[in-house]
């Protein structure tokens, strides 16, 4: 395992709460955040996948972070999610995040041309980089399902290369254990940091110099991550991995955002939590009748609500 990462441990991919003319509702987020940090996340990965970041304008980005912080969620245990198509918005995003005191933050590739050469994605991030002009560390977000725009280990040496104190890590949501390894194997010794997307890889990617995950199911078993993470080195460790596995493919049993939405709205009692922007539905009665079941088969309970 890798040993004084920035974000090291359990960082849940936070949800981003909603009324119910679908507006952000930081209140609720700053307190989901909360509880987060009280049952075992380490950080919290703001506006990502899991947090609709792409359902979401700049200026409420912008809001989100600025909230949460006056809020008081510290800046310093925040991941924003800063990467869009547009090298502008990049940039905006990136410099905010510094300024709420973030220590990183987590850039998808500009994903909308597909197929971009290494050329002109290492171009983007060069002037990315250059741009923002220090104060935080870079994490890329290796998600090809969905971005279609992948992070080869040349393209990583590469940066690295020409940025070696602005690049630190990168989160792979591949879900392919050989790939997020690959990641480990060629540039964890030099203290760069490879998170799992997916929380079935966690106790596996910690013996092999891991930081740790970043993954959407932690908004719902952060505590069973954080037992998986304190107990990496002996049997307890590889127990708690089998229930944070089991949680996972639970979760994955519907759609995911609405799902743990759902899952949220249970577990506080507030049906608005249910609250989703288009194209993504809220869960049909049946589908959360399956999600509940299959949830709760795995044994595991979330702590009291704030």
């Amino acid at each position: 395992m890798m040993r004084n990462a920035i974000y090291g441990g359990i960082n849940p991919a936070v949800l981003t709460p909603m009324r119910d003319d679908l507006s952000i509702d930081i209140d609720r987020m700053a307190a989901h955040c909360r509880w987060l940090l009280g049952n075992g996340a380490n950080g919290l990965a703001i506006l990502g996948t899991t947090g609709e970041a792409n359902s979401i304008g700049i200026s409420e980005r912008i809001e989100v972070m600025e909230g949460l912080v006056s809020r008081g969620i510290p800046g310093a245990k925040l991941l924003p999610g800063t990467g869009t198509p547009a090298l502008t918005d990049t940039v905006l995003l990136t410099r905010k995040a510094r300024e709420i005191g973030s220590p990183g933050a987590l850039l998808l590739p500009p994903f909308y041309y597909k197929n971009p050469s290494e050329d002109g994605l290492f171009a983007y991030f060069s002037e990315v980089i250059q741009r923002v002009g220090g104060g935080i560390r870079f994490y890329l977000y290796h998600f090809p399902a969905q971005s279609a725009v992948p992070f080869t280990v040349g393209f990583i040496a590469r940066l690295l290369k020409a940025y070696p104190d602005a690049l630190k890590g990168i989160k792979d949501s591949s879900g392919d254990f050989a790939n997020t390894r690959a990641y480990a194997d060629n540039f964890a010794k030099d203290g760069f940091e490879v998170y799992a997307g997916d929380d079935s890889l966690l106790h596996a990617m910690l013996q092999v110099n891991g930081a740790g995950c970043i993954t959407a199911a932690g908004n719902v078993n952060s505590a069973i991550g954080a037992q998986v993470y304190a107990n990496r080195s002996n049997p307890a460790g590889a127990a708690a991995q089998e229930t944070l596995t089991k949680t996972r493919k639970a979760v994955l049993a519907v759609p995911l955002i609405p799902g743990l939405k759902a899952l949220k709205a249970r577990h506080t009692g507030d049906g608005t939590w249910n609250n989703i922007r288009p194209p993504h539905l809220k869960l049909t009665a049946a589908q959360q009748e399956t999600l509940f079941a299959t949830f709760d088969a795995t044994g595991a309970t979330l702590a009291k609500a704030a």
